[in-house]
């Protein structure tokens, strides 16, 4: 069986929705399909191959094609550059599409969702709950299966009318392979240039609002304040944007108690996450996204870091977190977001016991089995 995989994305990116697409084109392959992986021929500051920089065997075909770029003058020409870039992309992907002979065409795109008009085998993964769900709510209705990230997201398609059967929610997942690493903590911190000697909190993922890393700051800054009681603690941030990293870096100033690091390719993620002792997930609960749409990626890989976690009780972290696996506690609110972390480093025993129940949950959090559910779930319309 064929599946193509469009997506509008550059790859490779040094966000993490390219980490999820290279995830789902490979694990695919292993289940036996011909993956090939559509995306645009943009300007791209990273040179690396892709699949030599998201550390994934070479089992699926990258094409690029041609689209207007423009998306880089955006600072000049506004949101123009980015509907240059996209319809360009379309109508290429559409004129390729004429002469391919395929099973599934895959994509988490909604823009390409008209593609439902001419092909009947059209599978939606939906990470967003569409804003003009008027626009795309026909296309929807066309798609042969949608596969959504979070029970919510199901629950508010089934309400708009998309057939209950028609909908498999699948969250994100993590190769476990990946993050079984031998190193110890303290070889860890040798290698990346951390210090032996401290507490170290750590969030790996972007710096956007809703992401919570702001919350996580002001905890730094609050221990700052009591240099003899928390001068052993070290909050490491990695993860950015380039324009985010500035700014972030801007806010940490005069904090000699954090560290941030910036984009690190994700082969190296595993590695910071065992230099840790407390691995951090402080969504905000202010925006939908954050509350009830998500599935980071960041949550299956801290939990197969077997390292105590400390995350923001929100529906969306709870589809998976629980008070057995995390330590949950009220979304941006510093001071709770601080006695989380305080009571991960007192209390090893319950820090110990978490972090074994939430190794053992991600076990079923696997790309390989999300896979396998999803081809078993498109296999039943075809």
């Amino acid at each position: 069986m064929k599946l193509i995989y469009i997506a509008n994305a550059r790859i490779p990116t040094e966000k993490a929705h390219g980490i999820q697409i290279m995830e789902v084109c490979s694990a695919f392959a292993k289940e036996g399909l011909e993956v090939e992986l559509i995306a645009p021929r943009r300007f791209n500051r990273i040179k690396n191959d892709p699949f030599r920089y998201y550390g994934k065997e070479r089992n699926f075909k990258i094409k690029k094609l041609f689209c207007l770029d423009l998306i880089i003058l955006d600072k000049y020409i506004g949101i123009t550059g980015l509907w240059a870039e996209s319809l360009t992309f379309f109508f290429s992907t559409l004129f390729y599409m004429i002469f391919q002979k395929v099973d599934v065409v895959y994509t988490r795109d909604k823009f390409f969702l008209p593609f439902s008009l001419i092909k009947k085998n059209i599978i939606f993964e939906a990470h967003t709950f569409p804003k003009n769900y008027y626009l795309y709510s026909f296309f929807l209705k066309r798609a042969r299966r949608i596969v959504v990230i979070t029970q919510k997201l199901k629950n508010l398609l089934t309400e708009s009318k998309i057939s209950l059967d028609k909908i498999l929610v699948a969250p994100d997942g993590v190769d476990l392979k990946e993050f079984n690493i031998k190193e110890t903590k303290e070889e860890c911190r040798q290698k990346l240039n951390l210090p032996q000697d401290k507490k170290i909190i750590l969030y790996t993922g972007h710096l956007y609002q809703w992401k919570g890393a702001d919350v996580l700051l002001e905890v730094a800054r609050k221990f700052s304040i009591d240099n003899y009681q928390f001068s052993n603690y070290l909050f490491i941030f990695v993860g950015g944007t380039e324009k985010d990293i500035v700014s972030f870096k801007k806010q940490a100033e005069n904090l000699n108690n954090v560290l941030v690091v910036g984009h690190r390719p994700h082969s190296e993620i595993p590695y910071w996450l065992k230099a840790a002792d407390v691995l951090v997930l402080p969504n905000s609960g202010e925006e939908d996204i954050s509350k009830f749409w998500t599935s980071p990626m960041k949550m299956f890989e801290y939990m197969a870091s077997r390292r105590p976690i400390v995350a923001s009780d929100l529906p969306s972290i709870k589809e998976v977190l629980n008070e057995r696996n995390a330590i949950l506690v009220e979304p941006d609110n510093p001071e709770a977001l601080a006695q989380g972390i305080k009571e991960a480093l007192r209390n090893t025993q319950l820090s110990d016991k978490i972090t074994e129940q939430a190794f053992q949950g991600v076990q079923e959090y696997t790309w390989q089995k999300r896979a396998k559910n999803i081809l078993e779930f498109i296999n039943h319309s075809l």
